[in-house]
């Protein structure tokens, strides 16, 4: 551990936003460390799809060159409703792009371009494609010794630990293995050097999504001479009269934890990733939650809302504002053998042909081909008299084969344990299929025959499916008239049980444009900053497309990193009797 306990600047949290406020003050000639309690770096991030929304990005300009600011402001205006902010909208489109270009020309940070559709394409101002934005994959072995303290990614969304690429692309080849001889090279060849990595190395190298855009990040900070400093906790910021100038830090070393005070000249930024395991604050936020019903995140359990707390010590403002608090994600538990459990967020088999989702009255309650966030904040609202806020997944055997269903992967590979463990549940008839789940079963024999008579023809009058872009962006495209949309009709059936998590929280605290953490009268806390999803989104609880957590978290990550720079830089000049100052980083 560096002995160093002077800086510039100290961020707390090493996610996407706080690295990225990190680099960018890097840059600009500030000594700056990184603090994270986790012994791995990479927070929620590591986790994620890497995914960017960034309007106007130079990538989405070459796919969609009619895109447009009045477009974006027009789709954002329509998205975040009453809580539209003019002014942190223009700053996120302006800065967006300059991020980008930023991070691109200066670190190790590369992007590739999606096919996203935004997630309301048909909403004013919405697009089929060029906003959202994916890191590219990377090879952790250039992070050398620190290549142990990246965070592994969700083991419940790899295969034997190999990670797929978020662009879909990548996936499409592993559901077309046994019907295309491209498809069947390119998985042969993926498997092969998967083994071979982890014959090598015990996990995988060439990593992609979330855990490339992590590993990026995090490379770049460290070749900057930026300290990442794992196993130390930021337990209190420190205020001297009427501004932060430091934290009290508790870091857990061999032979024990050590505390001590670290100072920060121009500021402290707060990055510490929302409170998604923050119990008491949960338990308010949360309408399902209130009403005793089960919540399952599969974000870090260490994201307890520290940054939160720290600022609300000192005067800070956090409300629960937003009618969804949380970026909604519906999951379930599985068990992943020696007592090992985990969580798999559903992002894939919702969409795909032949898939329905009832509640435990046996009724479709939504366009299941819709967002994640959509239909989970559909299925906390359909389930508020319900006993359990849970939808259930079914299929027939002949779309099971296909294509899976959660963690129950496509044929041929064998379901057997996922059914005795109670994960997927059989039946020869839907009314044996209810009986088991504890479905209504006349319900769910009417559902099915109501929604058949519309799919053997690709038509979902009910709910729409297949009627966006983004619908049938993740279906299969082979499956036609509609790609979403197929009968369920021989028996064997099949379903699993799902419940309500996240993928990270909405509300939080507030602060001006440039993240400084504001008081109830709306004064700034001199040297108090907030980051990432510790300050409130600016989407107002709602998701337009994917990326839109890590967009905005680290546009305003640099444009923090801008705003405390240019004040160092004019305290720099004052002190010096008006003359300009080349400043240089402190030495570590």
């Amino acid at each position: 551990m560096t002995q160093e306990t002077q800086y510039d600047l100290i961020v707390v949290g090493s996610g996407a936003a706080g690295l990225s406020c990190a680099i960018t003050a890097k840059e600009r000639g500030l000594n700056v460390v990184v603090l994270e309690k986790e012994p791995v770096f990479g927070g929620t991030t590591a986790l994620s799809g890497g995914v960017l929304w960034i309007p106007l990005n130079h990538h989405g300009r070459k796919q969609n060159p009619a895109d447009s600011v009045q477009a974006v402001r027009t789709y954002l205006m329509q998205e975040t409703g009453a809580f539209y902010d003019e002014e942190s909208v223009s700053a996120f489109i302006e800065n967006g792009p300059r991020m980008v270009d930023f991070m691109e020309r200066k670190t190790q940070m590369k992007f590739v371009p999606t096919l996203y559709p935004d997630y309301h394409p048909d909403v004013p101002g919405g697009v089929d494609i060029g906003r959202s934005i994916l890191a590219a994959p990377y090879d952790i072995r250039g992070l050398g010794k620190d290549m142990k303290r990246l965070k592994p990614p969700l083991k419940t969304i790899t295969f034997i630990g190999m990670m797929f690429n978020s662009s879909n692309a990548d996936l499409k080849h592993f559901f077309q293995a046994t019907k295309s001889l491209t498809s069947f090279l390119y998985v042969a060849r993926r498997l092969a050097n998967h083994i071979r990595e982890l014959a090598l190395y015990r996990r995988a190298i060439n990593v992609t999504s979330g855990n490339a855009l992590a590993a990026r990040l995090a490379q770049s900070a460290l070749d900057m001479g930026v300290p990442i400093l794992t196993s130390t906790a930021a337990q209190r910021v420190v205020m001297e009269g009427d501004r932060i100038v430091g934290v009290a830090t508790k870091a857990t070393v061999a032979n024990g934890d050590v505390e001590r005070i670290l100072r920060a000249r121009y500021g402290v930024v707060l990055a510490c990733g929302g409170f998604p395991h923050d119990i008491q604050r949960i338990a308010k936020a949360y309408s399902h939650v209130r009403r005793g019903h089960e919540h399952l995140s599969p974000t870090p359990e260490s994201n307890t809302g520290d940054g939160i707390h720290m600022a609300e010590t000192v005067g800070g403002v956090m409300e629960i504002r937003f009618k969804e608090p949380s970026a909604w994600m519906p999951v379930t538990r599985v068990d992943l053998g020696n007592g090992e459990v985990g969580v798999f967020p559903h992002l894939l088999d919702r969409y795909k042909p032949g898939v329905i989702g009832v509640l435990s009255n046996g009724k479709r309650f939504t366009n299941e081909s819709n967002s994640y966030h959509d239909v989970g904040a559909a299925m906390v609202q359909a389930c508020k008299d319900l006993p359990e806020t849970v939808m259930w997944l079914v299929c027939d055997k002949a779309t099971l084969s296909k294509y899976g269903l959660g963690y129950v992967k496509p044929s041929p590979m064998p379901i057997g344990r996922f059914i005795r463990n109670g994960y997927l549940l059989q039946g020869q008839t839907l009314t044996e299929l209810a009986t088991r789940a504890g479905i209504d079963p006349t319900a769910l024999e009417q559902t099915v025959r109501e929604y058949n008579t519309g799919a053997v023809m690709g038509e979902d009058p009910a709910f729409g499916r297949g009627s966006t872009s983004f619908n049938r962006y993740l279906a299969d495209p082979a499956n036609q008239p509609n790609p979403c949309v197929a009968p369920v009709q021989n028996g064997p059936f099949y379903a699993i049980k799902l419940i309500m998590g996240d993928l990270g929280t909405f509300d939080g605290i507030q602060t001006s444009v440039v993240g400084e953490v504001l008081r109830r009268d709306g004064s700034a806390i001199t040297g108090l900053y907030a980051a990432g999803n510790d300050r409130a989104s600016i989407m107002g609880g709602n998701y337009p497309g994917a990326g839109i957590t890590h967009g905005p978290n680290m546009t305003f990550g640099y444009l923090t990193a801008l705003h405390i720079a240019d004040t160092a830089d004019r305290d720099a000049q004052a002190a010096s009797g008006g003359q300009t100052v080349a400043r240089q980083a402190v030495p570590t």
